[in-house]
């Protein structure tokens, strides 16, 4: 018997706004899967990295280097990767194409290879291009940074 194939293209969204991509957001959506949001920076939404760092170094530091912290009323790195793995978890057979932001392409790279949460910050996706899932029986294969424009 043929099981079914889920095959999940990430597309990374692209840095049109440079002033939003550069500060922290509240999950930004992903129509068609909620789950698929942002991840939730809680109280550092809106802010810049730099701000946050200058105002709680111990903070961004923990943030950074404890996958279960999570900033005030955020979630932490732990819980995006458990929230973008429950939706792997439950996607229909077929392809899914989501737009996306780097954070939850790294949660989805890190459930679906198993890697431990620390590997998050060790994942880089580039703007303007597609990370490829592909699951049967609870095993995932990536494809890694396709540019958009190749078929």
């Amino acid at each position: 018997m043929k099981s079914a194939v889920v095959r999940v293209q990430f597309v990374r969204r692209p840095f049109d706004d440079a002033s939003r991509q550069a500060r922290f957001g509240h999950g930004d959506p992903c129509p068609g899967y909620e789950g698929l949001r942002g991840p939730d920076t809680g109280e550092w939404a809106g802010r810049t990295l730099e701000q946050v760092s200058a105002e709680d170094p111990a903070a961004v530091h923990r943030w950074l280097t404890d996958p279960d912290y999570a900033p005030p009323g955020g979630e932490s790195v732990a819980a995006l990767i458990a929230r973008v793995g429950a939706v792997l978890g439950g996607l229909a057979a077929g392809t899914h194409r989501a737009v996306v932001d780097q954070a939850v392409v790294r949660a989805a790279v890190v459930h679906a290879l198993e890697l431990p949460a620390a590997a998050f910050w060790r994942l880089d996706v580039r703007p303007d291009t597609v990370t490829t899932l592909t699951g049967r029986l609870g095993r995932w294969n990536l494809q890694l940074g396709r540019p958009l424009d190749e078929p």
